[in-house]
């Protein structure tokens, strides 16, 4: 009997908690050896993410590839790129859905993970990769925030992925209908280093606390009945 061959895997890989989160499960699921993290650089303000997935795909034993595409969204007025006029708000992502009229919010990248997913599905099958994980989750998806975050988007790029790829690859986004207090959750069960990851948007030296991203991730802790291990005292 042939032995089945274990599945490799790639994980688009920002260094947050739902990457990392993702980047842990895929580990648990495949083996580091069978596992590659992706990290995108996209004109982003600050290196702090980066800085962070480099440390945690060290933990980890993994290969980290880094790819720039900057200058796709070079055009771009979205909050998180360097060249934007914007402030990143400092209000909760529900407080800034109630005022943006069913529009993404402002630190929305321009279909962001679209061409992320692309470009990843054209190095997984380099990689012979069969699968691709990323750690889009229900909540960044509600009131249109987050469009690419959402099921039907998964479900749309899942398609043509595996269409384009002659059924060779598929997208997974595991957390895609749970809430980020539920990938939290999963993390802690698999011991995720939470300590090293970062999510803010702003790159100073402690996270702000104040933007959408680190208010949702403060609740996503506090659901779970633990401190935010990345917040040292």
């Amino acid at each position: 009997m042939t032995e089945k061959r274990q599945e490799k895997a790639l994980v688009l890989f920002s260094g947050g908690v739902d990457s990392t989160t993702c980047l842990g499960l895929a580990v648990s699921r495949c083996g580091k050896e069978n596992v590659t993290a992706l990290s995108v650089r996209y004109g982003q303000k600050h290196e702090k993410e980066i800085e962070a997935a480099k440390k945690i795909a060290a933990y980890y034993g993994v290969e980290l590839m880094e790819l720039d595409l900057t200058p796709i969204f070079g055009y771009s007025n979205s909050s998180l790129l360097k060249q934007s006029e914007c402030e990143i708000p400092k209000e909760s992502y529900a407080e800034q859905i109630s005022h943006t009229g069913g529009r993404p919010v402002s630190t929305y990248v321009p279909f962001r993970n679209g061409l992320f997913l692309a470009s990843a599905a054209s190095i997984a099958l380099s990689r012979e990769c069969s699968v691709i994980l990323y750690g889009a989750h229900g909540d960044d998806a509600a009131g249109n925030a987050y469009p690419d975050c959402s099921q039907a988007f998964q479900d749309a790029m899942n398609r043509a992925v595996i269409e384009g790829s002659g059924h060779l690859l598929r997208i997974e986004a595991p957390f895609v209908g749970l809430t980020k207090a539920d990938v939290v959750k999963k993390g802690l069960e698999l011991g995720v280093p939470y300590e090293m990851t970062w999510s803010c948007y702003e790159g100073g030296e402690r996270p702000c606390g104040v933007c959408g991203t680190c208010i949702d991730r403060a609740k996503a802790f506090a659901a779970n009945g633990v401190r935010d291990p990345a917040l040292k005292e």
